[in-house]
This record gives structure tokens, sequence and C-alpha cells, in this order.
């Protein structure tokens, strides 16, 4: 049987999308160490028992709370340097003066990448660290089922008060006595979001009905999300919160008894980076400052120091001895001792004996040979001296040598607890390998099975009745009963049913048996002589060279951390040397070919004719690379002459500087990213108004460069949606009408986005109208080429309404260099079908980056999934989030359709579908491998894993774009005739 190339890529691409879906499953699986909430609650520890016969520790029970009300005032996005930099003296008087003079311990708490919002309200109340998919859950957070402090305190009786971001209310459903939740993914709201949780405050601290009060902030990490960190209006939005510490620090204090102080806990779930955003590992997202307040503290005396670091998974260790509560039983985080440290003796060391027990009993769970873990022995060590004081101190001994001793043993007991959280957090993370290695097959058969040719012969029948199909069955059979026997932990292909896994185990005997008999059978072929002695005589030109040099480049590239942070350097280098290798073939045709022999040229022309007749009647496409190298031939003759021949020759340096501009406007990566570049200096509030006018420029240009091959009525509408989208802007404030010299009328910009939107539908409703005419009526191309330009225009304007006003040039770029290459270089230069996809596939990554977005996720732009919608919409969000995000991989591919579909050649479309299938899917099946060999690297989380991400959702975008190209390929109708 045989496929179309485009038919054939589509296809491989869905599978693949398949492979990666089951990939993340095995190498971001969900947590299988929890212990289950009801058996998390056990009889806790004594103290350790002293040495000698009768003697017996009289503490065996949990011991009791050390505060009676406990207040966490959560700030989302609150950096460390916010309260403990110059932002934190200028703009929270109060909390400067209670850290540097009051009663109060202060930390940097660090946090581990991802820093999203829902890992982090898991890592500090369950003291563990959440697995990476949670990125992906944070959109729609499940209830928390492991042990944690909150189930904890209902469980022993506690009332608890929310009020704040609902992923609380999702995490932890009906553990509350009374809450309020408000959507933390509306991010152009910066007042209402916390106002609806400072209007409970006044009535909730005069009551006496409850022991735990949380308050979920927004307000700050909205504002870093839309403007930065270095907006005016971070200022006024700290000096609120510091207010509302004040007021909250004063009522606790007011109402604090004799016998049981209160406690005020302030701190962050993560930090911002430069940008604004977060998900990163840079140290503006991981560290966040954590602040225990208290009058049971010693007030603070002297110079200020340097906060200690310490991890956030510690807070949930020392809020449960704080409330008198059993530890978490997942908990890898120490106890913070400072806060414990006004306790005696016996209580400070009980307090780490727990804690290390905790640690101990996780380990002994988790890894068959916990006792020789340094951590293990430290902490028997520590508590076999614990003993030895016991009894010291049972017998009445109250000399120096039980103080020392007791300093001693407290001090092994940290270090032992030290090691043991250092052990199990490299044990976090467990890797579903079988899942992983059965679809490593599929994703590594996926590149070597696509072919360059029009057509793909899938061979079926000789696979399905082969010897080796039987043998492929029994053999995956075998290593599916033996792993699902052996383990003790089920994976995900172990949890099906045996019918299932039959069935899936045939699947894949099948496609690689039809794999290795197609790649036998173009071997085969390879051996025969060539039919036609012109093609097989063309040699590689400059740009095939630096085509396959640069796509392996870039694959070998992926194997190296750096070269991951600094992707974007890759693609502007190759871009760069393709464009000064365009510059060489434009300058060979325009000045060193023009004085060719005529007689040549006339030849060679023949011989193109001749040959395109010949496959015009057998309806066979002739190879790529001779019909590049006879087009090039025949254009030498008769090349573009006049002012569009100069054009042409400085159409490549024109273009290498509108992208040395694009490198200028927004810095990315890690190395440099907290460089200052155009796009910070224009999004500053004292530019404002060269920000509108770059705004204006850039939405005619984008105008007058998209009209050209658009209809009346879609003109229309593109005017109309680009004065809407400049409307959208100056209404929620990033730039101002001309007639305007404020922006104090502030708003969501609901009306204005939501008629940009009516215009956007309009226009690609337009173009699909055209399309479904060109394809069910009649086959007209210059219908079906104006359709898809429409629709190609009416994104567009999308991305002009979701991109950020200083992000608007990348748009007018990209269109301008779009325009120059169609025109100047790859229509008079002849290129193939497989070199222009290419191309293009280049630039749109290039342009990926050009936007501001790197390989991590902080530089994800969520806000723009919000733009015209009043409250959070998941399906619009995730959406309209995607497409800001890989809005220029999007349009160089939908400009590819439509420049292939009006080049009149019938398998260009299917040719170019292939092309661009193969370019995602190569780097994708090579990066997972080494992934794979590199998942206990350094780096795995910060860096590889968030490119991970990047790759997946980039393979599910192209699997729809092949989708709609092999839709568009009318030649899939035509039959080959041999």
């Amino acid at each position: 049987m045989r496929l179309r190339s485009g038919v054939f890529a589509s296809s491989c691409l869905l599978v693949e999308a398949l492979g990666v879906a089951l990939f993340f499953r095995g190498f971001f699986p969900v947590p299988v160490r929890s212990v289950p909430r009801r058996e998390a609650r056990g009889d806790s520890p004594a103290e350790p028992a002293p040495p000698g016969p009768g003697m017996v520790s009289n503490w065996t029970k949990i011991p009791p709370p050390l505060f009676k009300k406990v207040v966490i005032v959560l700030i989302d996005a609150l950096r460390d340097d916010f309260v403990f930099g110059s932002k934190g003296k200028q703009f929270m008087p109060y909390t400067t003066q209670v850290v540097e003079k009051g009663t109060s311990y202060s930390f940097i708490a660090e946090a581990k990448p991802p820093t999203v919002t829902m890992p982090r309200i898991k890592a500090l109340m369950t003291g563990s660290i959440p697995g990476f998919i949670d990125v992906i859950v944070n959109l729609n957070s499940p209830a928390l089922l492991d042990d944690n402090l909150i189930w904890q305190a209902k469980t022993a009786g506690k009332r608890i008060i929310f009020y704040g971001d609902d992923t609380w209310v999702k995490l932890f459903p009906k553990h509350f006595v009374e809450y309020d939740g408000t959507t933390s993914f509306f991010v152009s709201d910066f007042t209402e979001v916390d106002d609806n949780v400072t209007r409970h405050l006044d009535r909730v601290l005069k009551r006496e009905d409850w022991d735990l009060l949380i308050l979920h902030y927004l307000g700050l990490d909205h504002i870093g999300h839309v403007t930065g960190p270095n907006s005016p209006l971070v200022g006024p939005k700290l000096h609120e919160m510091d207010n509302i510490l004040k007021k909250i620090h004063i009522s606790l204090l007011s109402k604090e008894e004799a016998s049981l102080p209160n406690l005020l806990v302030v701190c962050g779930d993560h930090g911002m980076s430069e940008t604004g955003s977060h998900g990163g590992s840079s140290e503006g997202e991981v560290y966040t400052p954590l602040l225990f307040i208290s009058s049971a503290f010693e007030k603070r005396s002297g110079p200020l120091t340097q906060p200690e670091i310490v991890q956030q998974t510690d807070l949930a260790s020392t809020l449960a001895v704080g409330l008198g509560l059993p530890i978490s039983r997942n908990s890898v985080g120490n106890l913070i001792l400072p806060v414990v440290g006004g306790k005696t003796m016996r209580e400070q060391l009980r307090f780490v004996h727990l804690n290390g027990f905790q640690l101990s009993r996780l380990l002994q769970e988790n890894t068959p040979a916990y006792e020789k873990d340094p951590g293990y022995e430290h902490f028997k060590v520590a508590e076999k001296s614990h003993g030895n004081w016991i009894k010291l101190y049972l017998e009445g001994n109250n000399s120096e040598i039980l103080l020392n001793l007791g300093k001693k043993v407290l001090k092994q007991y940290l270090e032992a607890l030290k090691t043991l959280s250092s052990s199990l957090s490299k044990q976090v993370a467990q890797y579903d390998m079988y899942s992983m290695m059965v679809l490593l097959l599929l994703l590594l058969s996926v590149p070597k099975a696509l072919s360059s040719r029009a057509e793909f012969e899938v061979p079926l029948s000789p696979p399905l009745f082969s010897l080796l199909f039987y043998l492929m069955c029994l053999m995956l059979c075998a290593v599916h009963v033996i792993v699902c026997t052996s383990t003790e932990s089920l994976c995900y292909f172990c949890s099906m049913s045996w019918l299932t896994a039959v069935g899936v185990m045939m699947l894949i005997s099948a496609l690689m048996c039809g794999i290795l008999s197609a790649i036998a059978k173009i071997f085969e072929n390879s051996r025969l002589p060539l039919k036609n002695p012109v093609v097989s005589s063309s040699s590689w030109s400059e740009v095939d060279v630096l085509i396959l040099a640069g796509t392996i480049g870039h694959v070998l590239s992926l194997g190296a951390s750096s070269f991951i942070e600094e992707e974007h350097q890759t693609w502007y280098f190759l871009i760069t040397t393709l464009c000064l290798v365009l510059c060489q073939e434009l300058c060979r045709n325009n000045l060193l070919l023009k004085d060719c022999d005529p007689q040549h040229s006339t030849t060679v022309k023949q011989n193109f004719d001749s040959t395109g007749e010949a496959s015009e009647c057998k309806n066979i496409d002739i190879p790529a690379a001779g019909n590049q190298k006879m087009g090039k031939a025949t254009s030498s003759a008769e090349f573009v002459k006049g002012s569009d021949k100069w054009i042409s020759l400085a159409s490549p340096w024109i273009i290498l500087t509108c992208c040395r501009l694009l490198r200028s406007l927004n810095q990315t990566g890690v190395q440099w990213a907290h460089r200052p570049d155009f796009g910070h200096w224009l999004t500053s509030s004292e530019h404002k108004s060269e920000l509108s006018f770059l705004a204006a420029v850039s939405l005619l240009m984008i105008f007058f460069l998209v009209q050209r091959r658009c209809s009346l009525v879609s003109k229309i509408a593109m005017a109309l949606g680009l004065l809407g989208v400049y409307s959208y802007r100056a209404a929620i404030g990033n730039i101002i009408f001309p007639w305007k010299h404020d922006s104090k009328d502030i708003s969501k910009g609901i009306t204005e986005a939501r008629f940009v939107y009516v215009f956007v539908l309009g226009i690609v409703f337009t173009g699909t109208k055209d399309l479904l005419k060109s394809q069910v009526i009649s086959a007209d191309s210059s219908v079906k080429s104006t359709g898809l330009w429409e629709v190609y225009s009416g994104l567009v304007l999308l991305a002009a309404l979701l991109f950020r006003p200083h992000n608007l040039p990348v748009l007018v770029f990209c269109l301008l260099i779009q325009t120059m290459m169609t025109k100047y270089i790859w229509r008079p230069l002849k290129f193939d079908a497989a070199q222009i996809t290419i191309m293009h596939y280049w630039f749109g990554q290039a342009f990926f980056y050009f936007q501001g977005n790197s390989n991590g996720i902080a530089t994800v732009d969520v806000s723009a999934g919000f733009v015209g919608l009043e409250g959070y919409v998941e399906i619009a969000a995730i959406f309209l989030t995607a497409f800001a995000t890989y809005a220029g991989p999007l349009l160089w591919a939908i400009h590819l359709l439509c420049y292939l579909s009006s080049e009149g050649n019938s398998a260009a479309v299917g040719h170019g579908c292939f092309c661009y299938a193969l370019m995602r899917s190569i780097p994708v099946a090579i990066y997972i491998v080494l992934v794979t060999g590199l998942r206990y690297h350094l780096f795995i989380w910060s860096v590889f894993s968030p490119k991970l991400l990047y790759e997946g959702v980039h393979v599910f975008i192209t699997a729809a774009i092949c989708l709609f190209f092999t839709a568009m390929d009318q030649n899939h109708s035509h039959r080959v005739q041999d």
C-alpha cells in the first residue's frame, strides 16, 4: 500500500505524540512513595531508651503545642529582596523594623523547581518535593491525598480558616471551617483579588473560634506577570502588604495569654524572575523570605546579618512541632531550630529526635540498603548519645557536663537530619523505566521510517504473517511478564489488563516489523541503477550542506545543559549563516552566471522541460535534488533584472539587520537574561509615549504587509481589528492615546479584546469558507490560496492582540522577512519544497526566541491566556497561552503552507509536510534518549525537564499542523501510475 508522504508523516507524528505522552507518564510519574493518610497517624516514638537496666523515659507522647494561634500570610511571588533589600526598607517599614529590632527570626527559604504555585503549596504543607509533572496539573489542582499539615491539624481538632488562592480549596477540600477562595489565574486583576482576602480580616481577628488562619495574597504575582518586578505598581502593593502584616501582628499581640504565645509566619511560595514570571531556577525565582514573628522569641539586638538559607520544605516540620502535631510522613524537611531555641535542652532534643525518627523511617520505606546510608548511621549514633544524656538527666545531674553533652547531641542530630534530608531529596524522582523504554522503541523508529520520496510504500501483509512478528510478540510478552511479576511497585503498563497488554505488544511488534521491512525495501531499491542520468549527476549545494550540518549540530547540542539554556544562540547562529549562504547564492546567480554560455543554458533548459513533461504525463514527481539543480540552471538565464536585482542582492543583509534588531529587543536564556534590553527600556513607565508610538507604527506595518492578498471584507476587518488591538492595550494601561497624557482610567479591556476576537473569527471564517469551497465544490488553486492567506491573516491579528506592545515589532519583522524571502530569494532561486520547509522551520524556531521565550518555564507569558476573559476559562486560557508562546513557529508553518500551495506544484504540500514532521521528530526522539540517559544529572529538573515539556507540547502542535497540511494536500486523491 502506498501513502502520500504527508499522510504518512502525519500518522507518524500522531504515534509519536502518543509516545511522548506515555514517556511523560514514565519520566514524570505521580509520586508513589506517599503513605495513605489513614495510615499516616501512628503512635509517636518515645525518647531514646537510656542505657542500663530498669531505666525508662517518661516522655512517650507528642509534645504539646508551642503556640496558641498561628497565622500564615503567604504573599505569592514575594522575592527575598522585596523584604530584605532596598524595596523592603522603602515600602515595608513595619516589617523591616520587626526583622531588624523585633522578636522575630528571619530566613531565606529556597524553593526547588518547578517554581509554580501548586507544587510549592504542596512542599510547604507536606514537606515533600513534588514531581515536575505538577507544572502541568497546576492549572487543575486535584485534592492532595498525601499526609500533610492541614490534614493533621484537622484530625487533631484544630479549627482552620482560609482566604485567598482557591488552589488551597482544591488541594484541601472540607478541611476549612470557613474559606473564601479567589481564582489565581486571572492575572489582570491586581486589587480585587487581594481586597477579597483583606475584607475578612477585621472580623476574623476579633474572633476566638479558630486556631490556624491562612491568607494567600495574589496581587503581587499578578503585577509581576503583567508588568515585571521593577514596575511602579510593585511598591504600593508591598506597602499594602506591610499594613496588613502590621494589623495582624498588633492584633495577635493584644490577644496573647500568659500561657501560650501566638505566631505569625510570613512567606512566599516562589519569587519572580527579572521578567516577572516564574517556574524556573534563577535566584529571583527560588529565594523567598521566611519570617517567624512571635513574642516567644528574644528581641533582636546588634547589627542585622544576612539571613540563613533554609529549605522551603523545612516549614512543614517546624509548624508541626509548633502546633503539637505529628510531622508528615513524607516530609524531607528539617526542623528550623531557632524557632524552638527558647525551650529547654530536653525539649529541643525531643523535637529533633522526632524529626530524625520520621526521616529515618521514610528512608527505610524507600531504600533497601538504608542501614548503610550515612544519614541513618549518624542518626543512630545521635540517638545513642541522646540515651546517655537522658540517663544523666533522669539521675538529676545538672552540672556543666549535662549541658555540654546536650549541645553535642543536638549537633549530632542536626548533622544527621541534614544528611537524611539530602539522601531523601535525591531519591524523590522514581522513574517508570518500563513505560519509558517501551515507547522509546516507537520514538526511535519514527525518524528512520520517514523517507525522502513523495510516496511511501508501507508493507502491511508480509510482516503480519512473518516469523519475525510472532517471535517479537513472544519476546515482548515474556519481558512484560518478567517485569510485572518481579517489581514491587507496579508501573503503568503493569497496571493494564493482560488482554490490553498483549494487544499493545502485538501493535508494537507489527510496527517494528513494518519498519524493518520498509528499511529493507529502501536498501534493496538503492542498489538498482538509476534511470535518470541527469538527476544522478547532481551534487549537493552549499544550502544543502548547511541544512544537514545545522540539523545535526543542533541535535547534538541538546546533550549539553549550557546549550539548552542558551539554545537561542544556536538558532541565531544558524539563521545568520543561512542568510550569508543565501547571499552567496544570489551573488552567484546575479553576478557570476549572467555571462555563462547561452548554448549550455539552452541545453539544460531543454533537459529540464523534457523531464518535466515526462513526469507530468506519468504523474510522477521529480526527485527534489535534481529539480533544484535544473531549476537553478534555468533561472540563471531568466533571473530578475533592473531594480529587483539589487533588492534581491540586498535582501539577505536586510534580513540580517532585522534579526540583529530583534536580538536586542528581548534578552533570553540564562546567562544574559538579567542584562537590560530594549524591551525593558520600552516597558518602563518613563517611556510609555515611545512605546505607544512604536506600537502604532507596528500595527500600521502589520496591516500593509498582510492586506495585499486579502479580500476587501477581510482588509476592512483587519484594519478595525488592529485598531481594536491598540485600544485594548491603551485600556489596560500599557500604552496611551495621543490625546490622553495619563492612564488613570485603567480597565481590564474585556470589551476591546472581544471586539478584536470578533474580527479574528470573521477573517478565519472567511478563509475557511474559501478552503471548503476549493476542496469540495471546485479545485480552484487561486481560491485555495486566498483562503489560506486569510486564515493566516486571522492568526496574525490574534498574535497582535496577545503579544505585549513591545513585542509587536517581532510580528512586523516576521511578516517583512517572509515577504522579502518569498519575492526576492525563494522564487528567483527556485528552491525545492524540502529546502524551503527547513528554512521556514529554522526561522520559526528563531522567532520563538525572538519573542523572549526560552527553555525555562518562567518565560511563558501567562497573562496572554486571559485576554478578553472575565474569569478563568480553562480551555480558552490554555489555547491562548499556547498560541502566544508558539506564535513564531505557528505563523512560519502556516506561511509555509500558503507558499507551497501558491507555487502550483502538486506534490509540494505533501513533501513540505513530510519534511516538517521529520525536522520535529528527529530532535524529540534523540532528546528523549539523551534525557533518559541523563535522568540523574544534576540539572535534570532545572534544565532538561523544562525543555522536555516544551518539546512535548511542540510535538502536539506540529501534529496538528501536519494534519492541516494533509487536509490541504489535494494531490492525495491522485493515483500513482507505475
